[in-house]
């Protein structure tokens, strides 16, 4: 390993594998190392189901179909139909490894029902949603209306609203939205991780809302994709693209080691065996650098089994719940997810439901249960708590470019923004958008 590199990246999370395919579409000379034998780190997909059993080191106690057709994301997450990974997918050309296929439905929690409804995205939808009054469905409609027609270079389409200077607070008061709206509007359309958005400008409320209904329009059912076979299909894509563009790989690598030189500045990794490669940068997530990361905070995750889908579904194969914080007197909301075989992710007849929040608490496990309460029998369920962390270093000095970990949520928006965050630390440069086509054809759906 005498070779130079223009960046090395430790790690092959999903985040990791992004940035690498990036880079490499960019020109760069990258060598990707791991620890493990396998693609994916805390973001992988087992499979058999027998590897998900010894990984939460459970017995396996009874038999659920065929072991082979189980692949257990251990950090499911979907993918917005318009939002930035399917828009980085395509410009790395990484779609041509994967299939995608809809979820077919988004719910949000109401407390006052104790139920679930769908999350209507339209003037059509809210017309007919049974999760709002009579009344409050004509002024929802209304905001609708608004954000469809809001154009940000013209004026006459803010209707009195500043987009920079009104808050979105103030848009809500405008349109009359009572809390209950608000809670899902901003939480289940706009997906904002608590209420702070209220006091910021409401133009990326305005931005989020129309991402979800441009997304939803793609295809029908709900705004969200996934890809068959679960999530570690991804940053294997992202491997394969590194590689078509000179990527090197290097699976099974443990106690690799960061070497700096006197000025603190990353000049190579070192191996196990001592051998050293050199770089330019390093690229990597948090468990390789703890001492320039801290800990904010700790998500709590149950992976479930079930042998029959979600009541108050209609029967759907697959759906996104989100509980607002609001609606379960919490900071923060809980999300579930829900796959199943047909996405290709477990054996015919069962389901994957996976119910994920921050911890508030000195018992994770028990702020789960308004989400656990939604799933009816449990077959299996594994429980894991894992810290938050985040670089306390940007990297500008040290040459050592940290991503965050993965948060509470099931959509991939956040994990989007750090990695296109990260991408501007190391490059200097924001990653064009503009220059991603944008096709149907190209989802692979």
């Amino acid at each position: 390993m005498d070779e130079k590199y223009d960046v090395i990246v430790l790690g092959t999370g999903l985040k990791e594998c992004i940035l690498s395919g990036m880079l490499s579409v960019d020109g760069k000379k990258v060598l990707h190392m791991d620890r493990n034998k396998y693609y994916g780190g805390d973001s992988a997909s087992l499979t058999p189901l027998v590897d998900v059993f010894t990984h939460f080191n459970k017995p396996k106690t009874k038999e659920y179909g065929r072991e082979r057709d189980w692949n257990v994301d251990l950090i499911p997450k979907f993918l917005m139909a318009n939002g930035q990974l399917v828009k980085l997918l395509v410009h790395t050309g990484v779609t041509r490894y994967l299939e995608f296929k809809s979820v077919e439905g988004s719910y949000v929690y109401k407390d006052k029902d104790k139920k679930i409804y769908k999350v209507p995205a339209d003037e059509r939808e809210a017309l007919g949603s049974s999760l709002m009054g009579i009344f409050e469905k004509r002024r929802f409609r209304n905001f609708l209306q608004f954000v469809q027609e809001y154009n940000e270079e013209d004026p006459s389409t803010w209707k009195g609203m500043d987009p920079n200077q009104s808050t979105a607070a103030q848009l809500f008061e405008k349109h009359g939205l009572d809390d209950n709206t608000r809670d899902f509007t901003g939480h289940a359309i706009a997906l904002y991780l608590n209420d702070n958005y209220m006091a910021g400008p409401c133009k990326d409320l305005i931005r989020r809302c129309r991402l979800y209904s441009d997304s939803l329009a793609r295809y029908g059912k709900s705004p969200y994709l996934y890809p068959l076979y679960g999530l570690g299909e991804l940053p294997q894509g992202f491997a394969r693209l590194s590689a078509i563009y000179g990527g090197t790989y290097m699976l099974d690598k443990p106690n690799c080691e960061i070497v700096y030189d006197e000025t603190g500045k990353a000049i190579g990794v070192k191996d196990a065996e001592g051998v050293m490669a050199q770089c330019d940068a390093v690229v990597c997530d948090p468990s390789y650098a703890k001492e320039k990361c801290k800990v904010i905070g700790k998500v709590v995750r149950a992976i479930c089994i079930l042998n029959h889908p979600v009541n108050n579904t209609k029967d759907a194969a697959s759906v996104q719940i989100i509980l607002p914080q609001g609606q379960i007197k919490r900071k923060d909301d809980i999300y579930v997810c829900v796959v199943s075989d047909a996405h290709q992710v477990c054996a015919k007849g069962f389901y994957l439901a996976i119910v994920s929040t921050t911890v508030e608490t000195g018992n994770p496990e028990a702020e789960l249960q308004p989400g656990l309460d939604l799933l009816g029998a449990i077959e299996e369920k594994f429980v894991v708590v894992s810290d938050l962390m985040e670089p306390t270093d940007d990297g500008s000095t040290s040459k050592v470019f940290i991503t965050n970990s993965y948060d509470a949520t099931t959509h991939f928006e956040t994990t989007c923004d750090d990695v296109v965050k990260t991408y501007k630390r190391i490059t200097g440069q924001d990653f064009d958008f503009s220059k991603v086509k944008h096709t149907d054809e190209s989802t692979g759906n």
